[in-house]
């Protein structure tokens, strides 16, 4: 028997084409913060002030949860999780509050520079432990 022909095989091809289709309506197609804006997994995300309880229209219901779990900071890569949504799809709706004034960005701090020759010193005294 064709596989395709199967009884529930398109029902079963629809159910998984779901969570596509549904990443692509929430993001409206697009794929990424936008050229201004690069997100990475650790970077926070905090609500402004009174922006979860405001009645902003044009907010969809993934963007009113995201505001309300950033109202302390939440990473990107946790709020993709909270959300059960791809963090691709994440990054686009973060990127949608901060442009509108309704979510701030906050980068993790770069590690600063190492001398090497202080590693070197610090691996020595272990070995002698």
């Amino acid at each position: 028997m064709d596989p395709r022909r199967r009884p529930g095989a398109a029902h079963r091809a629809a159910a998984d084409s779901e969570p596509l289709a549904r990443t692509y309506v929430i993001t409206q197609g697009r794929s990424g913060a936008g050229p201004r804006r690069r997100f990475d997994l650790v970077t926070l995300i905090l609500a402004a002030a009174g922006a979860a309880d405001r009645a902003v229209p044009g907010l969809m219901p993934e963007h009113r949860a995201i505001l309300a779990l950033c109202r302390r900071p939440l990473s990107v890569a946790e709020i993709a999780a909270h959300l059960r949504l791809p963090f691709s799809a994440a990054v686009v709706l973060v990127g949608d509050l901060v442009d509108a004034g309704l979510a701030a960005e906050r980068r993790p701090a770069r590690a600063a520079a190492v001398d090497p020759a202080l590693l070197r010193e610090v691996i020595n005294g272990l070995q002698r432990l």
